[in-house]
């Protein structure tokens, strides 16, 4: 339980008008021009009840952008999946047409583990 606590430093309240707390700032996440991107495309089963899934790691950007990517993904591919802990799920074994798409848009550093 410990471990899904904010962090308050010791503080329960504060009468203080201007105080905001830890949970109040968010973090920014730094988005990376298309071209810039190391992302990696990976075929997992692990956990999966033996179905395939492909995995699209490393992007860097906020989680609406990684939404976005993933439901062109997943149109582009005509297959199911989802956005979960920073990472892009495709349905299926579709590395060839995932590595396809991020390259026509832009994507150069991408490449299959």
């Amino acid at each position: 339980m410990a471990k899904n606590k904010i962090p308050t430093s010791g503080i329960v309240y504060s009468t203080n008008p201007g105080f905001t707390s830890f949970a109040d700032e968010e973090t920014k996440d730094i988005s990376l021009p298309a071209g810039e991107q190391k992302l990696r495309i990976r075929l997992d089963k692990k956990h999966r009840a033996g179905k395939a899934v492909t995995l699209l790691e490393g992007f860097s950007g906020s989680s609406q952008e990684k939404e976005d990517i993933g439901k062109k993904l997943k149109t582009f591919c005509g297959t199911g999946g989802s956005v979960k802990d920073g990472e892009i799920l495709v349905q299926g074994d579709q590395r060839d047409k995932v590595l396809q798409w991020l390259l026509k848009n832009g994507y150069k550093q991408s490449k299959k583990a």
